[in-house]
C-alpha cells in the first residue's frame, strides 16, 4: 500500500481524508457525543479509562430503554473511599462512650459467632449495669473490644467467632452493626457524620489513639470514582453501593458521591419499637434473625440480587442470566469477589494484594476484568506470584483451596502487574 501511495500526492491526499473520516467515525461509535466521558485522567492505569468511557458509550443510549437502566454497583471501603468507614465509626464510638453494653452483661447475645472466650473476656473488662460503656477513659474495656472487633482475637489472642460460613458471613464485620443495638437509626447516622467530619478534617496519614492503640484516623474520598460515580449517572446508569459496613453507615458516606440512601446497602439490623437490635436482616434462605448472611462475598450477590434486581427467596443467592446482573462493578478485596463476577460488562479492581480477586482479575479469562492501583497510597508489587494454583481461594469452611474457573479447572499462579 505505501508504494501506491508515493505514486499520486493526490491519492495521498485521498487517502489522508478518508482516513480521517474512517477515524472519526471510529472515534463517533466509540463514545457518542451524547455519552458523557471522565473527566479526570490523572490515576488510570494504560487503558482503563478508555475502557470505560467505551462501555459507557455503548450503554448510555440505555436510559429509559424498556429493559430498565444499566445497573453498576460499587463496593464500598477501599473502593470509592481510603480507608474504611466501618472502623472509622468504630473507632469513634469507642473515643465517645456510644457502646451499650448487653443485657445482663452477657456478651454472647451481641453475636451467635461470638466463642465462649471471647466472652469471658468481654465481660471480665467491660463494666455491668451502664446506660453506656465509659471506653473514652477505661482503657481495658475499649481495648479488649478493640481488638475483638479489629483482629478477631482477645487480647489474650484467643479466637473470638466461629462457626460461621466464611463464604457468606464475617462475625467482625457484622459485630460493628450489632453493637448498634439500643440506638435509633437516626442516631447512628448522627455517629456517623461525626466520625465522617472527623476523619475528612484530618491529615492524610494520621492517626487516633483507641484505648492504649493507636489506629487510622483518616479518610479520603478518590476524585477518580467520584467521577466515575457521577459520569454513570449523568449515562444513565442506576448506580448502587454495597458494602459490608453498616447500612446508617453507609448512608451518611454514599451521600458525599451523590449515592442516595435508597441506592446504598450494608448490614441491616433488625428493630425492635424503632431501635436497632442485635440481630441482622436476612436475605435469600436466610431469615432475619439468623444472622448467618451479610453484605461480605456471596452475600454480597445475594442482597444485589434481591434488593436491586428483586429476586426473592433461595433464587436470590444464585447467578441470574446476564439481563438480571449489573452491567459494570467495582471492588478491591476477596469479599467482592462474587458480585464482581456477576458483572456481564466490566470489573474494575483496585489492587489491594487481594489472592482471589487479583488471581481471576489477572487471569481475565474473558477480557472483561481490568486492574488499577489504589488511586490514594497505592500498594508496592507483590514480590511473589499470588498462590492461585493451591491456596489462594478460602472456602466455607475456612479451607484454604486452589482457585476455580467456572468449569472447575485450576487458574494457574499470576505475578503482580499492576501495582
Amino acid at each position: 500500500m505505501n508504494h501506491r501511495l508515493r505514486t499520486s500526492a493526490a491519492t495521498a491526499a485521498l487517502a489522508l481524508a478518508a482516513t480521517t473520516l474512517v477515524s472519526g467515525a471510529r472515534t463517533a461509535e466509540a463514545a457518542p457525543s451524547a455519552c458523557p466521558t471522565l473527566r479526570i485522567s490523572d490515576g488510570w492505569y494504560g487503558e482503563n479509562k478508555a475502557r470505560i468511557d467505551r462501555l459507557i458509550a455503548d450503554h448510555c443510549q440505555d436510559k429509559g430503554a424498556k429493559g430498565g437502566k444499566p445497573v453498576a454497583v460499587f463496593d464500598w471501603d477501599n473502593t470509592v473511599i481510603k480507608n474504611d468507614v466501618g472502623d472509622a465509626t468504630f473507632h469513634w464510638l469507642l473515643r465517645n462512650d456510644r457502646v451499650r453494653p448487653p443485657r445482663q452483661g452477657d456478651w454472647s447475645t451481641t453475636s451467635r459467632h461470638l466463642t465462649p472466650e471471647a466472652a469471658t473476656a468481654l465481660g471480665e473488662a467491660c463494666p455491668t449495669g451502664v446506660r453506656v460503656l465509659p471506653t473514652a477513659t477505661d482503657t481495658r474495656c475499649a481495648d479488649e473490644l478493640l481488638s475483638v472487633y479489629a483482629s478477631g482475637a482477645t487480647t489474650t489472642g484467643k479466637t473470638a467467632f466461629e462457626g460461621h460460613d466464611r463464604r457468606r458471613m464475617e462475625p467482625q464485620y457484622a459485630w460493628l452493626a450489632q453493637l448498634l443495638h439500643g440506638w435509633t437509626t437516626r442516631q447512628v447516622e448522627s455517629f456517623a457524620a461525626a466520625a465522617r467530619a472527623e476523619n475528612l478534617a484530618a491529615p492524610q496519614g494520621a492517626t487516633q489513639l483507641v484505648g492504649a492503640t493507636r489506629v487510622t484516623g483518616w479518610v479520603r474520598y478518590y476524585p477518580q470514582q467520584r467521577d466515575l460515580v457521577r459520569t454513570l449517572r449523568d449515562a444513565g446508569f442506576d448506580v448502587w453501593i454495597v458494602s459490608a459496613s453498616p447500612e446508617p453507615v453507609v448512608d451518611v458516606w454514599a451521600k458525599g458521591v451523590g449515592v442516595a440512601p435508597s441506592h446504598a446497602i450494608g448490614i441491616r439490623n433488625t428493630t425492635d419499637r424503632g431501635r436497632l437490635t442485635a440481630h441482622l436482616k436476612g436475605c435469600g434462605s436466610v431469615r432475619d434473625g439468623e444472622d448467618t448472611m451479610i453484605t461480605y462475598i456471596d452475600g454480597k450477590r445475594c442482597w444485589i440480587n434481591q434488593e436491586i434486581f428483586g429476586v426473592r427467596g433461595p433464587a436470590a443467592e444464585r447467578v441470574q442470566p446476564a439481563s438480571r446482573r449489573q452491567v459494570f462493578a467495582a471492588g478491591d478485596s476477596d469479599t467482592d469477589v462474587s458480585f464482581l463476577r456477576d458483572a456481564t460488562g466490566l470489573r474494575l479492581v483496585l489492587n489491594r494484594n487481594k489472592n482471589e480477586l487479583m488471581c481471576r482479575a489477572y487471569e481475565n479469562g474473558d477480557g472483561r476484568w481490568i486492574v488499577n492501583p489504589m488511586f490514594i497510597e497505592p500498594k508496592q508489587r507483590k514480590a511473589t506470584p499470588y498462590p492461585c494454583a493451591s491456596t489462594g481461594y478460602t472456602a466455607g469452611d475456612g479451607t484454604a483451596e486452589p482457585v476455580r474457573r467456572s468449569d472447575g479447572s485450576v487458574i494457574p499462579d499470576q505475578p503482580d502487574k499492576v501495582f
